[in-house]
Protein backbone atom coordinates (compact mmCIF):
# COMPACT_ATOMS: atom_id res chain seq x y z
CA UNK A 1 0.00 0.00 0.00
CA UNK A 2 0.93 3.81 -0.60
CA UNK A 3 1.56 5.16 2.14
CA UNK A 4 2.43 8.46 0.79
CA UNK A 5 0.15 11.07 2.86
CA UNK A 6 -1.98 13.07 0.61
CA UNK A 7 -0.87 16.84 -0.04
CA UNK A 8 -3.48 18.59 1.63
CA UNK A 9 -6.07 16.57 3.98
CA UNK A 10 -8.85 19.25 5.03
CA UNK A 11 -11.60 18.33 7.59
CA UNK A 12 -13.82 20.22 9.28
CA UNK A 13 -12.05 21.08 13.24
CA UNK A 14 -15.74 21.15 15.08
CA UNK A 15 -16.77 17.86 15.34
CA UNK A 16 -16.09 14.39 16.46
CA UNK A 17 -13.25 12.34 15.60
CA UNK A 18 -14.01 9.61 13.20
CA UNK A 19 -13.41 6.36 15.24
CA UNK A 20 -11.97 3.79 13.28
CA UNK A 21 -11.07 0.17 13.82
CA UNK A 22 -8.82 -1.91 11.32
CA UNK A 23 -9.01 -5.90 10.97
CA UNK A 24 -6.16 -7.36 8.92
CA UNK A 25 -4.32 -10.27 9.71
CA UNK A 26 -1.16 -8.66 8.24
CA UNK A 27 0.30 -6.22 10.72
CA UNK A 28 2.75 -3.79 7.63
CA UNK A 29 -0.81 -3.28 5.70
CA UNK A 30 -2.46 -2.47 9.45
CA UNK A 31 0.51 -0.05 10.01
CA UNK A 32 0.83 1.78 6.47
CA UNK A 33 -3.48 2.28 6.77
CA UNK A 34 -2.53 3.92 10.29
CA UNK A 35 -0.41 6.36 9.04
CA UNK A 36 -2.65 6.85 6.08
CA UNK A 37 -5.30 7.85 7.98
CA UNK A 38 -3.44 10.07 11.06
CA UNK A 39 -2.49 12.79 8.46
CA UNK A 40 -6.51 13.26 8.29
CA UNK A 41 -7.44 15.42 11.54
CA UNK A 42 -10.76 14.42 11.99
CA UNK A 43 -10.19 10.69 11.53
CA UNK A 44 -8.71 8.19 15.07
CA UNK A 45 -7.77 4.80 14.75
CA UNK A 46 -9.05 3.09 17.94
CA UNK A 47 -8.55 -0.09 18.05
CA UNK A 48 -6.49 -2.99 15.16
CA UNK A 49 -7.61 -6.60 14.90
CA UNK A 50 -5.70 -9.53 13.15
CA UNK A 51 -8.88 -11.39 12.55
CA UNK A 52 -12.54 -11.19 12.45
CA UNK A 53 -13.25 -12.88 15.60
CA UNK A 54 -10.96 -10.03 17.40
CA UNK A 55 -12.77 -7.71 15.77
CA UNK A 56 -15.88 -8.15 16.51
CA UNK A 57 -15.08 -8.19 20.04
CA UNK A 58 -13.28 -5.11 19.59
CA UNK A 59 -15.92 -3.34 18.21
CA UNK A 60 -18.54 -5.15 21.31
CA UNK A 61 -16.22 -3.41 23.44
CA UNK A 62 -15.50 -0.05 22.19
CA UNK A 63 -18.18 1.18 19.46
CA UNK A 64 -16.71 2.54 16.48
CA UNK A 65 -17.62 4.34 13.54
CA UNK A 66 -16.18 3.04 10.80
CA UNK A 67 -14.19 -0.46 10.43
CA UNK A 68 -11.63 -1.43 7.52
CA UNK A 69 -12.15 -5.16 7.25
CA UNK A 70 -9.97 -7.56 5.26
CA UNK A 71 -11.88 -10.55 3.28
CA UNK A 72 -9.58 -13.20 4.04
CA UNK A 73 -8.37 -13.59 7.64
CA UNK A 74 -7.46 -16.69 10.08
CA UNK A 75 -10.32 -17.41 12.85
CA UNK A 76 -12.66 -15.82 11.00
CA UNK A 77 -12.82 -14.46 7.67
CA UNK A 78 -13.54 -10.76 7.00
CA UNK A 79 -17.16 -11.66 5.28
CA UNK A 80 -18.25 -13.66 8.37
CA UNK A 81 -17.10 -10.98 10.46
CA UNK A 82 -19.66 -8.31 8.54
CA UNK A 83 -22.83 -10.56 9.65
CA UNK A 84 -21.41 -10.06 13.15
CA UNK A 85 -20.73 -6.52 12.75
CA UNK A 86 -23.42 -5.08 11.50
CA UNK A 87 -25.56 -6.66 14.32
CA UNK A 88 -24.04 -4.20 17.12
CA UNK A 89 -24.84 -1.71 18.88
CA UNK A 90 -24.47 0.78 17.71
CA UNK A 91 -23.24 -1.05 14.31
CA UNK A 92 -20.26 0.48 12.51
CA UNK A 93 -20.06 0.89 8.78
CA UNK A 94 -18.31 -1.76 7.44
CA UNK A 95 -15.95 -1.27 4.34
CA UNK A 96 -13.69 -3.99 2.77
CA UNK A 97 -10.45 -3.52 2.42
CA UNK A 98 -8.55 -5.41 0.44
CA UNK A 99 -6.38 -6.89 -2.58
CA UNK A 100 -9.03 -9.44 -3.94
CA UNK A 101 -10.88 -6.70 -5.98
CA UNK A 102 -12.96 -9.97 -8.34
CA UNK A 103 -16.75 -9.64 -8.32
CA UNK A 104 -17.63 -12.54 -6.23
CA UNK A 105 -16.17 -10.99 -3.61
CA UNK A 106 -17.37 -7.88 -4.01
CA UNK A 107 -21.00 -9.02 -4.29
CA UNK A 108 -20.31 -11.66 -1.23
CA UNK A 109 -19.15 -8.34 0.74
CA UNK A 110 -22.67 -5.96 -0.26
CA UNK A 111 -24.66 -8.96 0.39
CA UNK A 112 -23.07 -10.05 3.97
CA UNK A 113 -23.95 -5.72 4.80
CA UNK A 114 -20.80 -4.28 3.88
CA UNK A 115 -21.19 -0.09 3.02
CA UNK A 116 -18.41 -0.28 0.75
CA UNK A 117 -15.56 -2.21 -0.85
CA UNK A 118 -11.86 -0.53 -0.68
CA UNK A 119 -9.11 -2.27 -2.77
CA UNK A 120 -5.59 -1.56 -0.77
CA UNK A 121 -3.88 -0.21 -3.62
CA UNK A 122 -6.17 3.25 -3.67
CA UNK A 123 -3.89 6.00 -2.71
CA UNK A 124 -3.77 7.90 0.73
CA UNK A 125 -6.54 10.58 -0.60
CA UNK A 126 -8.89 7.75 -1.88
CA UNK A 127 -8.49 5.93 1.89
CA UNK A 128 -9.22 8.88 3.61
CA UNK A 129 -12.00 10.06 1.87
CA UNK A 130 -13.66 6.66 2.09
CA UNK A 131 -13.24 6.36 5.34
CA UNK A 132 -15.42 10.39 5.73
CA UNK A 133 -17.63 8.71 2.97
CA UNK A 134 -18.74 5.64 5.33
CA UNK A 135 -18.52 7.55 8.63
CA UNK A 136 -21.89 9.36 7.00
CA UNK A 137 -23.34 6.43 5.03
CA UNK A 138 -22.08 7.22 1.89
CA UNK A 139 -21.52 3.77 0.02
CA UNK A 140 -17.75 3.35 -0.83
CA UNK A 141 -17.15 1.26 -4.12
CA UNK A 142 -13.20 1.62 -5.85
CA UNK A 143 -14.04 2.91 -9.27
CA UNK A 144 -12.26 -0.41 -10.73
CA UNK A 145 -14.36 -2.50 -9.45
CA UNK A 146 -17.50 -0.86 -10.15
CA UNK A 147 -17.93 -2.26 -13.47
CA UNK A 148 -17.58 -5.68 -12.39
CA UNK A 149 -20.12 -5.36 -9.67
CA UNK A 150 -22.70 -4.05 -12.17
CA UNK A 151 -21.88 -6.45 -14.68
CA UNK A 152 -22.19 -8.93 -12.38
CA UNK A 153 -25.72 -7.86 -11.24
CA UNK A 154 -27.11 -7.82 -14.11
CA UNK A 155 -26.23 -11.00 -15.00
CA UNK A 156 -27.91 -12.22 -11.49
CA UNK A 157 -30.77 -10.00 -11.88
CA UNK A 158 -29.88 -7.08 -9.97
CA UNK A 159 -30.99 -7.75 -7.11
CA UNK A 160 -29.29 -6.01 -3.95
CA UNK A 161 -31.88 -4.38 -1.91
CA UNK A 162 -34.93 -2.80 -2.28
CA UNK A 163 -37.80 -4.46 -5.29
CA UNK A 164 -38.70 -2.34 -8.03
CA UNK A 165 -41.19 -2.35 -10.43
CA UNK A 166 -41.13 -0.47 -13.97
CA UNK A 167 -39.22 0.42 -16.95
CA UNK A 168 -35.76 1.86 -16.21
CA UNK A 169 -36.64 4.29 -18.32
CA UNK A 170 -39.81 4.78 -16.67
CA UNK A 171 -38.31 4.72 -13.12
CA UNK A 172 -35.87 8.12 -14.40
CA UNK A 173 -38.80 9.75 -15.97
CA UNK A 174 -39.07 12.11 -12.44
CA UNK A 175 -35.70 13.03 -12.43
CA UNK A 176 -34.05 16.54 -12.73
CA UNK A 177 -31.47 16.89 -15.43
CA UNK A 178 -29.21 17.30 -12.07
CA UNK A 179 -30.50 14.49 -10.35
CA UNK A 180 -29.17 12.45 -13.87
CA UNK A 181 -26.06 13.78 -13.92
CA UNK A 182 -25.67 12.53 -10.26
CA UNK A 183 -27.50 9.22 -10.76
CA UNK A 184 -24.63 8.97 -13.80
CA UNK A 185 -21.55 9.70 -11.49
CA UNK A 186 -23.74 7.22 -9.04
CA UNK A 187 -22.91 5.07 -11.79
CA UNK A 188 -19.44 5.34 -11.96
CA UNK A 189 -19.10 4.57 -8.54
CA UNK A 190 -17.96 8.31 -6.99
CA UNK A 191 -18.46 8.82 -3.43
CA UNK A 192 -20.41 11.99 -2.78
CA UNK A 193 -17.41 13.83 -1.91
CA UNK A 194 -16.30 13.71 -5.76
CA UNK A 195 -19.61 14.13 -6.99
CA UNK A 196 -19.87 17.51 -5.37
CA UNK A 197 -16.56 18.57 -6.59
CA UNK A 198 -17.29 18.12 -10.07
CA UNK A 199 -20.17 19.34 -9.90
CA UNK A 200 -19.31 22.71 -7.83
CA UNK A 201 -21.95 21.95 -5.23
CA UNK A 202 -21.82 21.33 -1.65
CA UNK A 203 -21.67 17.96 0.17
CA UNK A 204 -25.27 18.52 1.38
CA UNK A 205 -26.70 19.29 -1.59
CA UNK A 206 -25.27 16.57 -2.93
CA UNK A 207 -27.00 13.94 -0.26
CA UNK A 208 -30.37 15.61 -1.16
CA UNK A 209 -29.68 14.86 -4.92
CA UNK A 210 -28.84 11.01 -3.46
CA UNK A 211 -31.69 10.77 -1.33
CA UNK A 212 -34.72 12.19 -3.98
CA UNK A 213 -32.84 9.97 -6.29
CA UNK A 214 -33.31 6.60 -4.09
CA UNK A 215 -36.93 8.04 -3.51
CA UNK A 216 -38.36 8.78 -7.07
CA UNK A 217 -36.81 5.52 -8.75
CA UNK A 218 -36.90 3.62 -5.83
CA UNK A 219 -33.88 1.96 -5.82
CA UNK A 220 -32.77 0.66 -2.10
CA UNK A 221 -29.43 1.37 -2.24
CA UNK A 222 -26.72 3.35 -3.91
CA UNK A 223 -25.40 0.21 -5.61
CA UNK A 224 -29.09 -0.44 -6.89
CA UNK A 225 -28.93 3.46 -7.96
CA UNK A 226 -25.77 2.49 -10.33
CA UNK A 227 -27.15 -0.79 -11.67
CA UNK A 228 -29.99 1.20 -12.71
CA UNK A 229 -28.04 3.84 -14.22
CA UNK A 230 -25.92 1.26 -16.33
CA UNK A 231 -29.74 -0.84 -17.30
CA UNK A 232 -31.04 2.88 -18.50
CA UNK A 233 -28.05 3.81 -20.74
CA UNK A 234 -26.63 6.52 -19.01
CA UNK A 235 -23.03 5.54 -19.02
CA UNK A 236 -22.68 5.50 -22.76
Amino acid sequence: MNTTPPAHTPAPHDKPRIRVLLADDEEMIRHGVRLILRHAEDIEVVAEAANGAEAVEMAGRQPVDVALVDIRMPVLDGLAAIGQLVLLDPAPQVVMLTTFGDEENVIRALHAGAGGFLLKDEGPQELINAVRAAAVGDAVLSPGVTGHVVKRMLQGGGRIGAATTGTPDQRLAALTDREREVLTMLGAGLPNLEIGRRLDIGLGTVKTHVGRILEKTGTGSRVQAALLAHQAGLMG
